[in-house]
């Protein structure tokens, strides 16, 4: 009861800061407390609890590795002129008919390229809506289109803090897991692209201006050079190196760019590296362009390493036993995929943000997994199939929200986030399919 009475207090006090715009690291403290106290009421030791909370916020610093190299990279792309150069080219080559297809699909490079949804919307998000609302193209299609193509990347991008998140706590190989993720992708993708010709039809851009174009042309000096550290990003993802250092070596090309073709001194991109890229200007570009840097990391890495705490005390100690025992007989009714994304569903609703939901989903679905001997490279892929995508259609989770903040858009954004909602649902078809093979191959066999 006292587990039940405090999972319902931390449920309404994070959807209380999400809707207040509170920070959410408070939240999940006062929730950590409260557990710590259940734990301690049951007879765990505080020293116990402490150790298991540092082993679980220990799975969390190499994803925070990662966060620093992100937040750095997309302080010198921005600098550097990189960001600038694809959506310049990117708007160039629009076709205005076929606007809200070309959103989606360049949020989609994008995100790939960055590893970060927040980052695809804040950037070239922020001028695809712009461009949406100028041009009479409802903003909540075009929105659903922005944050479904945020997400392919969040999902697969070997730079994904969420990609290496999931690879870490299935102790799985991230190029692996992207291979997977890719052969998932497919149908949702060309689902996807489908429903946004047809959107394309019914939004098309009635007015297309070249103010943001001019803006760009005014503030950089673009070059096809400027492609390089993007470039960079793609060849080591097609090489599989590792990718902490090819986002080293990204950022490095980015600082050289920066400073022969842009003018930028070494202090002024060690300032951008820092506290983020910013420009003196008043244009819309300049406004949207600014961002980044180590400092815009510290938030959401103080996030994952107190939700990486809450891991380590829920598979340390009791506290979730009935919640696990109930999932698993949910398993051998519906089947290890369905709980998934029913398990998916609970969490990414009840924390309240992408990264505790993943850790919970894990929690709970892990030894499943185990128990029918699958293997932890399928949880992974089931994992990016599910959780990732639905905490991006939970209005009240900030994955959904914060996107949707910056686009200025409402919950009916997700009604056109189809890639969001169709990888999920896609899989229990193709998994029933191979179900189905396997079945007919054994008794052809037999």
């Amino acid at each position: 009861m006292d587990t039940i009475v405090i999972l319902f207090l931390f449920f309404a006090s994070l959807l209380y800061s999400v809707y207040q715009e509170i920070f959410i690291l408070y939240p999940l403290i006062l929730g950590l407390v409260g557990f710590i106290l259940i734990a301690l009421r049951r007879g765990y030791a505080l020293a116990d609890l402490c150790n298991m909370m540092l082993k679980g916020s220990k799975k969390s610093l190499i994803v925070i590795k990662i966060f620093v190299l992100i937040g750095a990279i997309t302080a010198v792309w921005r600098a550097c002129g990189t960001i600038s150069f694809i959506v310049y080219y990117a708007i160039m080559f629009m076709n205005p008919e076929y606007f809200v297809l070309f959103a989606f699909l360049l949020s989609c490079a994008v995100s790939f390229l960055l590893g970060t949804s927040f980052g695809t919307v804040g950037t070239v998000g922020a001028v695809l809506i712009v461009l949406a609302k100028s041009g009479n193209v409802d903003s909540n299609v075009a929105a659903g289109a922005i944050i479904a193509g945020a997400y392919f990347g969040d999902r697969c991008s070997p730079m994904s803090s969420s990609a290496n998140l999931v690879a870490v706590l299935t102790n799985t190989d991230i190029y692996t897991n992207i291979r997977n993720m890719m052969k998932t992708s497919v149908i949702p993708l060309v689902l996807s692209i489908i429903g946004y010709i047809c959107l394309s039809y019914y939004n098309p851009l009635v007015f297309y201006g070249s103010q943001i174009g001019n803006e760009i042309v005014m503030y950089f000096n673009i070059s096809s050079i400027l492609a390089i550290p993007a470039i960079i990003i793609l060849l080591s993802a097609i090489c599989k190196i590792n990718v902490k250092i090819s986002m080293g070596i990204s950022i490095l090309a980015g600082i050289v760019i920066g400073v022969a073709y842009q003018q930028i001194t070494l202090l002024e991109m060690l300032d951008y590296i820092l506290m983020g890229y910013h420009i003196d200007g008043t244009g819309i570009f300049a406004g949207i362009i600014q961002g980044g840097g180590l400092y815009s990391m510290v938030k959401v890495s103080m996030i994952v390493f107190v939700s990486s705490a809450y891991s380590g005390i829920f598979a340390g100690t009791s506290l979730l036993n009935e919640i696990e025992l109930f999932f698993e007989r949910l398993s051998q009714k519906v089947g290890v995929y369905l709980t998934t994304i029913i398990t998916s569903i609970v969490a990414a609703g009840f924390s309240c943000n992408q990264t505790l939901a993943v850790m919970i989903t894990h929690q709970f679905e892990h030894k499943i997994y185990a128990k029918r001997k699958i293997s932890n490279e399928q949880l992974a892929v089931d994992m990016e199939n599910t959780v990732i995508m639905i905490s991006a259609l939970i209005p009240w989770n900030v994955a959904g929200a914060v996107p949707a903040a910056i686009l200025s858009a409402n919950a009916s954004f997700i009604l056109y986030a189809f890639y969001l909602f169709l990888v999920p649902l896609t899989t229990i078809f193709t998994r029933r399919l191979e179900k189905h093979e396997e079945t007919v191959f054994l008794r052809k066999g037999i």
